[in-house]
């Protein structure tokens, strides 16, 4: 076994032992820095991955990875004041996942024109919008499944806040997810051949990234005139994040996976 193949491995057990550890109420004590142990590893890991030769090497697998580590990071910074434990384990568990694909789906490719500022922004703003934007899927899911839980009857469980109060954070992180969005789309469909070297075409990918726009901003606006809440802004949510999630990994893996391009 391969010096980096067994730190991969070790990378996805420690997440999934924290993420075991954090359905424990209240939560072990060595969560509180195991996690970040595990966050700072896997960041070495993709780095290595997707710039350790000098230019950007994406793939399905270390995509995948690096949108899970950023969904990873974000909520761990972001949730010091709020934290949800089923969310966090949620978030753990994928990230060791996402670990395990990116050892066993190694191809890359080479980004053209890797080296240019304006590209290496726009990635990170991209991959930085699908962070944000997948803890609010992720925290959309968590909400379903308590309103179903109080619909039942039952009490919350791990001391979770109100759902007014989740709603609340909900649209927070949509509000700065969105606005990465726009970023990332709109400098890739005005700026293509400056970015990509190519002229815009509108490829399945950009489709369904504008279609992803469009959804997450007619939730705001819904949010903003109509007052949306409940179940409509986890039903737009949920189906935002869908079409973002095919826009770019569900391409990736069927170029790369599937078809073997």
């Amino acid at each position: 076994m391969s010096p980096l193949l067994l730190v991969t491995l070790c990378v996805s057990a420690l997440y999934g032992w924290v993420a075991w550890r954090l359905q424990r109420t209240p939560p072990a004590a060595s969560v509180r820095w195991l996690l970040p142990l595990a966050l700072l590893a896997h960041g070495a890991l993709i780095y290595q991955s997707v710039l350790g030769q000098g230019d950007i090497r994406l793939g399905f697998g270390n995509s995948l990875s690096t949108i899970l580590w950023l969904t990873a990071l974000t909520y761990w910074l972001s949730s010091h004041g709020a934290p949800l434990l089923r969310l966090q384990s949620w978030v753990s568990g994928l990230a060791a996942l996402s670990v395990l694909v990116m050892a066993f789906f190694t191809d890359t490719h080479i980004i053209s024109n890797s080296q240019a500022l304006a590209l290496r922004a726009h990635l990170v703003v991209s991959f930085l919008a699908y962070g944000l934007l997948a803890v609010a899927a992720l925290h959309a899911v968590m909400m379903t499944m308590l309103e179903k839980q109080l619909h039942r009857g039952a009490h919350l469980q791990n001391g979770a806040p109100p759902l007014l109060t989740l709603e609340a954070m909900l649209f927070k992180t949509i509000g700065a997810g969105f606005a990465l969005l726009t970023l990332a789309v709109f400098s890739g469909v005005f700026f293509s051949e400056e970015l990509f070297g190519t002229p815009l075409q509108f490829t399945h990918k950009v489709i369904l990234a504008l279609l992803s726009w469009l959804v997450f901003g007619g939730l705001l606006a819904g949010r903003h005139f109509r007052g949306w809440r409940g179940r409509t802004a986890l039903v737009w949510t949920i189906t935002g994040f869908t079409l973002l999630l095919l826009a770019y990994l569900g391409t990736q893996f069927v170029l790369e996976v599937l078809l073997g391009r």
